[in-house]
């Protein structure tokens, strides 16, 4: 005859056994589709840099105004907000959080950098020697890496009140980018964590959540 208090007494540790034999089923899990999704996350993100690249590159940025170039920043800004609004619900819904967390980070950083170089070029043509020395597309960039990764060789640096104050611009949206910005994608992260109900072994590691 079964007693009723032993049965209470050993469901628990029967269920405790059930999740570690599940957890240890799950790390013998081939890691055939985790390392695909890896790949592609990483081939997307370099595609999505690469095209960004090409696309500054070959579209033509005509002479404007100092207003138009200051409009043409602020709507850049705005959609790298929308942008990356999005990509932060994207995470929370994805099965992979952590990758597209990864592939949302590239395409964001990549846009920001753009779009200030981008800008600082448009400055320098349609106001001469607002910076030390005339800007190619390459300089730009140059220029604005160099500011983001707070570098600062020093050989090309800005002139004009309007291109310190775009510099300035990007500093903080650089320092925002980098602390607020990662803690909102990390955040997402463990939200899409939450939403698949912690299941980390299909992510970047099989290693249990903390």
């Amino acid at each position: 005859m079964n007693d009723p208090a032993a049965a209470r007494t050993t469901s628990p540790r029967l269920r405790q056994k059930q999740d570690q034999d599940q957890d240890q089923e799950q790390r013998r899990r081939p890691h055939g589709p985790r390392r695909r999704a890896t790949a592609a996350v990483l081939v997307r993100a370099a595609l999505i840099a690469t095209g960004l690249v090409t696309v500054y590159y070959v579209l033509p940025l005509d002479g404007r105004s100092t207003t138009g170039t200051s409009a043409l920043l602020a709507c850049g800004l705005l959609l790298v907000i929308v942008i990356f609004s999005w990509e932060v619900r994207a995470i929370t819904r994805s099965p992979y959080p952590r990758l597209k967390a990864v592939e949302a980070l590239a395409a964001t950083l990549v846009l920001f950098l753009l779009l200030f170089a981008g800008t600082y070029y448009l400055l320098e043509h349609s106001t001469p020697g607002s910076f030390s020395e005339p800007l190619t597309k390459t300089d730009s960039l140059y220029f604005t890496l160099t500011t983001f990764t707070t570098v600062g060789y020093g050989d090309v640096a800005p002139r004009t009140q309007t291109g310190r104050v775009l510099a300035m611009v990007q500093m903080a949206g650089g320092l925002l980018l980098v602390g607020v910005a990662a803690r909102i994608l990390a955040g997402a992260v463990q939200a899409g964590l939450r939403r698949r109900g912690r299941e980390p072994s299909d992510d970047f590691t099989s290693q249990p959540e903390d």
